[in-house]
């Protein structure tokens, strides 16, 4: 039976536990609970048959805030047989971390019980007070579970890095953050427990606008309530929502995502820089997935301008890269450059005319035998079926060009590609129309 003080610790824990903030409420108690990260906590995935075989050795989480970080490492320290110490690397330092090496090095001679550091904001640790760790991680006595949203390859120290396994979380999506708003509303005991329900376009806003943070959507959740609750409701609406996370709904129906990609794809090939910004931040402020966008650029890019602009394609791959690598809100920076370099790039829709026809003549004509010069001459006997014989090998003439057929036979010289005078294409012209006037004076001679 439990004594007069057990009863009163539990009873003061319960206390604290009922007044805490939402989010740290809506804790997922188990992985089953974890909203995202699926592919790092799905049945089979590695950190969660790492975790449950209470194997997981010294790791790095790096993710956007909310992303569930602190989570998995409470959820470690309920599964291991290991201690578990956790420290912030925002408030502790070398002095802390001698202590907490000195705790472990008892506990493994007295009971041979291994200790787990759990580290929030490795990154606030400068490279001196990684130096203390290294020693105590590369020798077994700690296994260190790292917290960081700053890339760990800038951030950690490489010799501590290169023994730590490194988990990527993931920003949560709209419909995980929805997920998690519908269970805080549903909840009983650690939720708001059926008190209030909310409208769709409330709902909506929260999660769109809450940028992949379940903290953010939780916080958020709970303020608009407090909202609707101060006027007398139990329905959160949309002017709680936007009260609560200070921003104002844009209205974005799903016919008006079709209408608006398409207004700033049509913009951007008009070459109308302002344009193209202006329905950038209407979709942003929108709440539109920063990756869609970034995938509609690459496409124009290739699409639109073409080699017109050869850097296009580069610009346009650079800003989707610098989407997975920052996030919003800094990546609106590389969105908008993007855009603007599309916009004011000469264009040209010919490589994707050329692709298209060729893919055309391709499902209507027969399969097309492969000339017998351009076949692989480099297996064993293919040069005594003939492969490879008359080939002229482009590199050995001085021009790095010779005429010779490419095509097969049925094409007839088909011509695919047909570049613009514009931009770089100009150039592009100019080259292929040397190399058929040689052709024509060639053919002429062997007439």
């Amino acid at each position: 039976m439990p004594s007069g003080d057990d009863l009163f610790s539990q009873a003061a824990e319960q206390r604290v536990a009922a007044a805490a903030p939402l989010p740290s409420r809506m804790r997922p108690r188990s992985l089953d609970e974890v909203v995202g990260q699926q592919h790092l906590l799905a049945k089979g995935k590695p950190l969660r048959a790492l975790i449950e075989a209470d194997r997981l050795s010294s790791c790095i989480l790096w993710g956007p805030a909310g992303t569930g970080k602190t989570t998995i490492a409470r959820l470690v320290a309920r599964a291991t047989a290991k201690a578990f110490e956790p420290m912030s690397a925002v408030s502790a330092g070398v002095k802390e971390v001698r202590e907490v090496v000195e705790r472990a090095r008892t506990r493994l001679g007295e009971r041979g019980q291994g200790t787990i550091l759990f580290l929030d904001e490795i990154h606030r640790f400068n490279r001196t007070q990684q130096d203390a760790l290294l020693p105590h991680v590369e020798d077994g006595l700690l296994t260190l579970i790292g917290a960081t949203t700053e890339n760990p390859f800038f951030e950690v120290n490489g010799p501590l890095r290169s023994r730590s396994t490194l988990f990527r979380l993931e920003a949560l999506s709209t419909e995980d953050l929805r997920a998690l708003i519908d269970r805080a509303l549903s909840e009983p005991e650690r939720g708001l427990g059926e008190r209030f329900a909310i409208e769709e376009e409330a709902a909506a806003h929260l999660a769109t606008r809450s940028d992949g943070d379940a903290r953010a959507a939780l916080n958020g959740l709970e303020v608009a309530a407090a909202l609707a609750a101060e006027n007398g409701r139990s329905t959160i609406t949309l002017d709680d929502a936007e009260t609560a996370i200070n921003l104002r709904a844009v209205r974005y129906g799903r016919d008006e995502h079709y209408d608006v990609i398409s207004a700033f794809i049509k913009s951007i090939r008009g070459s109308d820089p302002d344009a193209g910004v202006y329905w950038l931040a209407r979709m942003l402020e929108a709440g539109e997935d920063a990756r869609f966008i970034a995938r509609r650029l690459v496409i124009l890019a290739s699409e639109d301008v073409g080699l017109a602009d050869p850097m296009a394609l580069v610009v346009a791959t650079a800003a989707a890269h610098a989407v997975e690598y920052v996030g919003l809100p800094e990546a609106q920076l590389n969105l908008a450059e993007a855009v603007l370099y599309l916009a004011t790039a000469p264009k040209s829709n010919r490589a994707a005319l050329a692709v298209w026809a060729a893919r055309e003549d391709v499902r209507k004509g027969p399969s097309a035998e492969v000339p017998v010069h351009l076949r692989d001459a480099h297996y064993q006997g293919a040069k005594s079926l003939g492969h490879g014989k008359g080939y002229v090998y482009p590199h050995d003439d001085p021009a790095g060009w010779v005429d010779q057929e490419y095509q097969p036979s049925e094409l007839g010289g088909r011509r695919y590609y047909d570049p613009t005078e514009h931009g770089h294409e100009a150039l592009v012209r100019e080259r292929m129309a040397a190399h058929r006037t040689a052709e024509d004076d060639h053919d002429d001679e062997r007439r």
